[in-house]
């Protein structure tokens, strides 16, 4: 049924180093809150900075729904967000936007191709009100407003490759602490890390700002999280929550049952994961039985955030 995706880890003997008592298994939900920024470099699309407000204006659509949804089967969820949506509004100054944060240059990888001009050409230098599709402090708010615990992560502040090959660690750092600086006018101090559109690498980097675990996606595993040496914790991604339509509603609702029951059989970590421009099916008909059956579970599965996770993980 699962077709050896994701792959799931030999059970662990002293599995309560990562699974609490009285618990049987371990589920995160984690966002890529993005809007317009995921996606302005996308290679596979013919006009990716118009598919990139689309998708930002279908994103903006969701995420009101997204957090109905949490709050009615009461499921935290850790949104990875992107630092520039803490922005109301912001300036175009020499010689560029945000002269202050070292740029990438120009490269391509599987996904993206950045060849010309620079990283922030597309920032439309406004507010809010004007472009939404590139801020979204009010969003962030909603987030927060909510009962049921959600998390503020990073994710960059404006999306960038941090791959080692790819991005100096001053970019890295740079962009981190931009990110730092827009939260703390909401009181939060992110604490875990999300890598944007899979590009893993400058975990010192990434440990130094303060981060204390991140979300990788090499492939996709139901095991354990691994601490590396710099003290950062490693969350693998278990499978993105989002419609195949290879399938029916039916078979693909049946493929992320069998990953929570062995999650719970095999007293392991389960990392799903969504982007919230997702299709509307996601929202309607496949979101809210995932949720209804993880809260059905709730008994035997601790439901919770990166960061109070990678807390215990730290204080156990």
């Amino acid at each position: 049924m699962l077709e050896r995706n994701p792959k799931v880890e030999k059970s662990r003997m002293d599995f309560r180093k990562f699974v609490p008592y009285p618990y049987d298994g371990v589920v995160m939900i984690s966002a890529d809150f993005e809007l317009a920024w995921a996606w302005r470099f996308d290679k596979l699309n013919n006009d990716p900075v118009n598919n990139s407000l689309v998708l930002a204006r279908k994103e903006r659509k969701n995420i009101p729904k997204l957090i109905e949804l949490s709050e009615r089967y009461h499921i935290p969820v850790t949104w990875g967000t992107v630092g520039h949506l803490f922005l109301n509004e912001c300036k175009s100054t020499a010689p560029g936007p945000h002269p202050e944060l070292d740029r990438l240059s120009h490269f391509e990888n599987e996904w993206w191709k950045f060849d010309k001009g620079d990283w922030f050409a597309h920032d439309p230098c406004s507010s809010q009100e004007s472009d939404p599709e590139w801020y979204a402090p009010d969003l962030i708010k909603l987030i927060l407003a909510s009962k049921v615990g959600n998390e503020i992560a990073g994710h960059t502040f404006s999306h960038i490759n941090c791959s080692d090959d790819t991005c100096p660690a001053n970019v890295l750092e740079g962009e981190l602490k931009a990110s730092q600086k827009a939260a703390a006018v909401f009181g939060l101090e992110l604490e875990s890390f999300i890598f944007p559109g899979h590009t893993m690498g400058n975990y010192n980097t990434i440990r130094k700002v303060g981060y204390s675990s991140m979300r990788t996606n090499f492939i996709n595993v139901l095991g354990y999280p691994h601490l590396h040496p710099n003290g950062l914790w490693e969350h693998k991604t278990t499978m993105e929550l989002c419609y195949n339509d290879l399938f029916s509603v039916k078979h693909n609702i049946k493929r992320y049952m069998i990953v929570i029951e062995k999650c719970i059989k095999k007293h392991q970590v389960c990392n799903f994961w969504f982007h919230p421009s997702f299709a509307d099916i996601n929202i309607e008909s496949i979101l809210p039985r995932i949720y209804n059956i993880l809260g059905s579970n709730r008994k035997n599965l601790w439901i919770t955030t990166m960061n109070e996770y990678t807390k215990w993980l730290n204080n156990r």
